[in-house]
């Protein structure tokens, strides 16, 4: 399960619609909490550096690597990342599962119809044998 504020839904949501039709994308910071949770505690908005970011994503490695250094020994970590689907569905791609390569990590995907945000669901990308796993999301505050 992954925990996350409405707010922090709302925005993701809200770049998802703004970037149309084109990807955006982002990092989700956060800590593990009980019972196995994933509580997303930031939003970390990307520049989509894709080639081409209307049928893929790229996160700005730049961003990654600052990010996680700033983190680095804290209670903190990168606990995954967010991206859109425009006129897709809020599941995993075929590129989505060939361009993932870190375990345990969460992607959150916003499905995006005509401009607006329909859906919105969590996965764990376990290994590249096994795939992704769909996670429960609650909201918090």
């Amino acid at each position: 399960m992954i925990v996350l504020r409405a707010d922090q839904l709302a925005a993701v949501e809200g770049a998802a619609a703004a970037a149309f039709p084109l990807e955006c994308c982002g990092l989700l910071v956060g800590r593990d909490g009980a019972d196995g949770a994933i509580e997303i505690s930031r939003i970390v908005p990307s520049p989509n550096i894709a080639a081409a970011p209307a049928r893929r994503f790229e996160i700005d490695p730049r961003l990654w690597l600052e990010l996680g250094r700033t983190l680095d020994g804290g209670p903190e970590r990168i606990v995954g990342l967010y991206h859109s689907h425009p006129s897709g569905e809020a599941a995993p791609s075929r590129t989505d599962r060939d361009l993932a390569w870190e375990p345990a990590q969460v992607w959150l995907i916003t499905a995006v119809a005509e401009g607006r945000a329909i859906e919105t669901r969590a996965f764990l990308f376990e290994d590249m044998e096994s795939g992704f796993r769909e996670l429960s999301t609650s909201l918090s505050g």
